[in-house]
């Protein structure tokens, strides 16, 4: 229960005083959860389109349960930049904690932890982050809380936060919409998402996730498209 408080604690504090995030904030919403003796292909397409240039980031991991409530995953990160040249951006390493089983409490909670490098450069990033899930009838409340501390050769050292949520409507297993918010420093995006998923025999199934967001704090275009496919066996 004391690490109940602590994470509630954590998350009001943030969410009132928060100091945002200036990198790419839309991405994956995690959920709280880890299943035991899981195995996962994942691939991440992000598009962010603005009056400025038209940015393109993919991601390609595996990630495995180390234990009952802890699973852990690598990635490769290729990225496009403004001269439209496409290539190996970064690695990173991702571990996630369920931090209590699932329906135990009043909401479900996890952390995640995540290591990059950019690649050839002496960039890293470091990030730590509280999961929060509560089950609200036949819908689902998402959010995410992170700390992002950032060094190296050609970056400023800085200490920011992101914040993103999910509210789901579970529909059907395949078929789950939502509308998501993401929040980072001059971002403010909103806009509608899905996700879904498709069980076969044993452990094995295939989910998949999408997301369009629209930034509403200036004038002009920037819209963020992003989609995942995430196989576990």
């Amino acid at each position: 229960m004391k690490v109940l408080r602590w994470c509630y604690s954590l998350l009001l504090l943030n969410i009132s005083s928060i100091a945002l995030a200036d990198g790419m904030v839309v991405d994956k919403v995690y959920h709280p959860y880890v299943m035991p003796n899981e195995q996962e292909v994942e691939w991440r397409l992000l598009s962010r389109q603005n009056d400025e240039a038209n940015f393109l980031f993919q991601r390609l991991g595996y990630g495995y349960a180390v234990t009952d409530n802890v699973a852990i995953e690598g990635y490769l990160i290729g990225q496009r930049d403004h001269g439209d040249d496409y290539g190996l951006h970064a690695y990173e390493l991702e571990v996630r904690w369920q931090l209590v089983e699932q329906g135990q409490y009043w909401a479900d909670w996890g952390a995640l932890f995540e290591l990059e490098k950019q690649h050839q450069v002496d960039n890293w990033e470091l990030s730590s982050g509280l999961l929060f899930e509560k089950e609200i009838y036949q819908t689902s409340l998402t959010m995410n809380l992170f700390l992002i501390y950032e060094w190296g050769e050609t970056i400023q050292e800085e200490i920011e936060t992101e914040f993103r949520a999910q509210y789901r409507y579970r529909w059907l297993p395949q078929f789950q919409p939502s509308i998501e918010l993401y929040m980072g420093e001059d971002f403010i995006g909103i806009g509608p998402g899905f996700m879904g998923l498709q069980r076969f025999s044993g452990l094995k199934q295939l989910k998949w996730e999408a997301g369009f967001i629209s930034e509403l704090g200036h004038q002009g275009k920037d819209h963020s498209f992003r989609i995942a496919l995430e196989y576990e066996f």
